[in-house]
């Protein structure tokens, strides 16, 4: 039995992903660019951290305005050695994101403009069986510079 004073010993098998749930309201997404921050510090990947907090102030935000949802959960992931995916789930899967255009007046309707423009590729998947999903996570992926 291990017991919370003793230390255990990570296994590095497979590929990482962290996640935590949170509020889902505009004031999450400090808390979520400090978890992307520090996450992305532990892999030694710091180089991504503008970008990848900039896109997670743009997902809770759209997560916030759209979704009825008392709750979200930031996933911080790695799909493969050269890739970080960052994430936001929700319990809307009707609402899906839309890549729309903000005219020159417009005061919102660029968030997933900026994903866009910055990630290398980013999108969504529904969660729960196919005709009665619970829910959908829209993520964004970057490259950490390595060949995959």
């Amino acid at each position: 039995m291990t017991s919370l004073r003793t230390p255990v010993e990570a296994l590095s098998v497979g590929h990482p992903t962290y996640s935590q749930t949170f509020p889902c309201e505009p004031s999450t997404a400090e808390i979520g660019r400090d978890l992307v921050r520090a996450v992305l510090g532990v892999w030694h990947i710091d180089g991504l951290a503008d970008r990848a907090a900039l896109i997670v102030t743009e997902l809770i935000a759209n997560a916030a305005r759209h979704t009825p949802c008392p709750e979200i959960r930031l996933t911080v992931g790695r799909p493969s050695a050269t890739r970080v995916r960052v994430g936001v789930v929700d319990r809307e899967p009707t609402r899906l994101p839309i890549l729309g255009q903000a005219g020159d007046d417009d005061e919102s309707g660029r968030g997933l403009l900026l994903v866009d423009a910055v990630a290398d590729r980013w999108g969504y998947d529904l969660h729960g069986s196919g005709r009665r999903p619970w829910g959908k996570e829209v993520w964004a992926e970057l490259r950490t510079g390595g060949g995959e």
